[in-house]
């Protein structure tokens, strides 16, 4: 209702007032995003115009810069307070990290240099990297900063304490959940499903433990090492994922575009009711081609603990035929969405985040298995690093990632310290390029310093 509004408003801007009948008809007949396309058309090409122009040449444009360079500050180790090692990842330990600067407390994946090119991970792990930087939900783990060190590559991202789903499911009390907090989870994960295939981005590994809780109890999505970017009117192939939750299509390496997602959803709607995976019971020692040959011939079993709905929804996405699973339909991730077994989640305020969740993580409490039962690396010997190895280095570690790092400087209050105006909004002293900048004082211990430093000396490293 923007476009309406502004009409209304003494900033108003004339361009779209001829818009404004047509946009309230349109409102009434079929609300929807898309009557406002024309508006928002007209109000982009008048902005680009004049306004532009006079915002470059105003002190806003100034200060945007001064922040856009204090974005694009170099990001090393001594950016970050390291704390304790949260869990292990696929390349190296996960720790729990703080910015120096803010306080914002983040979790850093190291990822072992060495480690990467024994197992030749380099197009995984820069795969994740570029993937992660280009979502932007509250779904999914958001990437703030990548850089190196030394010895590792090193993500920051999104720092998740409650502990993952299979330690849930399985470790507190009676294998799987209540009704109503495996709604609450499937259908964040169905949003968080639905932004990544916006994108075009299949995810391929959608198990319990990649499926992270905050500290408000609710989930994201973790750990993109598999996804992969769909060109738009093709299908891909990939025999990947994880063995008891990978779709038929992928086990036949068949090609295939979203729909090992959908598939993904329906195990895990399944083992959060059941308190087991579908296809293998908890700690069942089986082969590898058992399990597949159990995701192809058998039909998953349903006891007393699945009501109508639920088990509706898992066999419609633990459908065999990926051309007739849900999700996979013309109605896409609509159609999941409006079946019965989330007919009480109202999916626009899950959206925005003003849900509550069903079960919030005891701040106390460490979810996870304790730390000094994580296996330590081994050392990797016998690889060297080369040039080769520098460049991807370099595509890799590129500081920081423009929203998250927004949010970062919003949400702890940087921004609203530093982003200060003159008296009646004029002009500060430190966007006022008639007057430079005073000479920063120099630092006790750099005074103390100096005083000790005999006059000789001082005239010869000034010569």
């Amino acid at each position: 209702c923007k476009c309406l509004c502004v009409t209304k408003s003494p900033q108003h801007v004339n361009v779209v007032e001829v818009f404004a009948d047509q946009c309230r008809r349109d409102l009434e007949r079929s609300p929807r995003r898309e009557i406002f396309s024309t508006c928002r058309t007209a109000v982009h090409e008048y902005l680009r115009g004049a306004p532009f122009a006079d915002y470059q040449n105003s002190m806003f444009f100034d200060r945007f810069l001064q922040w856009k360079m204090l974005e694009r500050q170099p990001v090393t180790k001594d950016t970050f307070r390291q704390y304790r090692v949260l869990g292990k990842g696929g390349f190296g330990e996960v720790c729990a990290c703080q910015v120096r600067a803010t306080g914002k407390m983040y979790a850093c994946k190291k990822l072992e240099k060495k480690r990467i090119k024994k197992r030749k991970g380099e197009s995984m792990a820069l795969n994740e990297k570029v993937i992660l930087e280009n979502v932007n939900s509250r779904f999914v783990v958001s990437l703030a900063y990548t850089y190196e060190t030394k010895d590792a590559l090193c993500l920051v991202l999104t720092i998740m304490n409650g502990g993952d789903l299979k330690f849930h499911i399985y470790n507190m009390g009676t294998p799987g959940f209540d009704r109503e907090r495996v709604q609450f989870y499937a259908a964040q994960i169905c949003c968080g499903l639905e932004h990544l295939h916006r994108e075009s981005i299949v995810y391929r590994d959608l198990k319990p433990e990649n499926i992270l809780l905050d500290d408000n109890g609710n989930i994201r999505i973790s750990d993109l090492g598999l996804a992969i970017k769909v060109p738009a009117g093709e299908l891909i192939r990939g025999r990947v994922g994880t063995v008891g939750y990978m779709a038929p299509e992928v086990i036949c390496n068949e090609r295939y575009s979203m729909s090992p997602d959908w598939w993904g959803l329906g195990c895990l709607i399944y083992e959060m009711t059941a308190g087991r995976s579908p296809f293998r019971a908890r700690k069942e020692r089986v082969k590898r081609e058992e399990v597949e040959r159990r995701v192809h011939e058998e039909e998953e079993d349903y006891d007393d603990k699945f009501t109508e709905d639920t088990k509706a929804i898992c066999r419609l996405l633990l459908n065999k035929d990926p051309k007739r699973r849900l999700g996979c339909l013309l109605d896409g991730a609509s159609g999941v969405v409006a079946q019965s077994f989330f007919r009480n989640i109202n999916f626009k305020r899950l959206e925005a985040g003003i849900v509550e969740p069903p079960f919030v993580p005891d701040p106390r409490a460490v979810y996870c298995k304790d730390v000094l039962d994580i296996e330590q690396f081994s050392t990797v010997k016998g690889v060297n690093l080369d040039q080769t190895d520098t460049d991807f280095y370099a595509k890799f570690a590129t500081g920081s990632v423009s929203i998250p790092w927004q949010n970062e400087m919003i949400e702890t209050e940087c921004f609203r310290d530093l982003n200060l105006f003159g008296p009646q909004g004029s002009r500060p002293p430190d966007l006022d390029w008639d007057h430079p900048p005073e000479l920063p004082r120099r630092s006790l211990l750099d005074r103390i310093f100096r005083r000790h430093v005999s006059p000789h000396t001082h005239a010869h490293t000034h010569t």
